[in-house]
């Protein structure tokens, strides 16, 4: 690892700036800059890329940073800062795509069946706005309400906020480059070569997402993201091993 490397230095920077402007300004940092879900009135376009430099607590960015550090520096020594850069915000991005994906897939059901009961979209997003029944309600609307709302007001009022899909991408680029590297969990100190390590700790990701069983984070970790975050920087190490560099050169 050694001396930190540009790209990570000024990364990191930016996220402990913003994690203290958090601690001054609160929840009116997480409303303008966290990753809401699209449906929710707080939902801005530029949360896709602000979101990934917000923590949720002192543990949160302080794990995120190390692991930034600590597998960022010699991905961006072999990759330079630019390759670095694009694979991180990529994967970002990819861990957008499948948590709100995620969100979606559970998301739209409830949504139908409401839906079918004779409410419209608009009546269903003022009562998860206001937490609230509207008046004149028919039985069956409201039976359905108390059955599906929820879960649908969980995703509704969702938010993501943290470097950990970056990081997976970045991570995902280790195991790449060194898949006899032998890496271990704090919670698991067990030397496990890379190329099983991070395979299995996405598994144990797409096992919680689905089950809501959190195995090493807490559980209201956005699991699919991590997910997304590993596979898209997998996804562009793989092609440009295969196509842009040989396999004694990747700079």
């Amino acid at each position: 690892m050694g001396r930190m490397t540009e790209a990570v230095k000024h990364i990191l920077i930016i996220n402990v700036i913003l994690f203290f402007a958090t601690q001054l300004y609160g929840d009116q940092m997480y409303q303008w800059l966290a990753l809401w879900f699209p449906k929710n009135e707080n939902f801005q376009i530029w949360q896709i890329i602000t979101h990934m430099f917000m923590h949720g607590g002192f543990m949160h960015i302080a794990f995120n940073m190390f692991a930034l550090w600590m597998f960022g520096t010699p991905v961006e020594r072999v990759l330079g800062k630019n390759r670095f850069l694009f694979v991180y915000f990529s994967a970002g991005l990819g861990a957008v795509l499948f948590q709100l994906g995620f969100y979606y897939f559970n998301f739209l059901p409830a949504q139908s069946e409401l839906l079918s009961t004779g409410l419209s979209n608009q009546q269903i997003l003022d009562m998860l706005a206001s937490n609230r029944l509207q008046e004149g309600l028919s039985e069956i609307q409201i039976s359905t309400l108390r059955a599906v709302m929820p879960e649908y007001a969980q995703i509704y009022n969702a938010s993501m906020v943290g470097a950990s899909g970056c990081i997976m991408g970045i991570l995902a680029a280790f195991g790449m480059m060194n898949p006899e590297a032998r890496l271990m969990l704090i919670f698991l100190p067990i030397p496990i070569k890379a190329k099983y390590f991070i395979p299995g700790i996405i598994l144990l990701d797409v096992i919680s997402a689905i089950t809501g069983q959190s195995f090493f984070s807490p559980s209201n970790t956005a699991y699919m993201a991590h997910v997304g975050g590993a596979l898209t920087g997998f996804i562009i190490m793989w092609y440009w091993k295969r196509n842009q560099f040989n396999k004694n050169r990747w700079d």
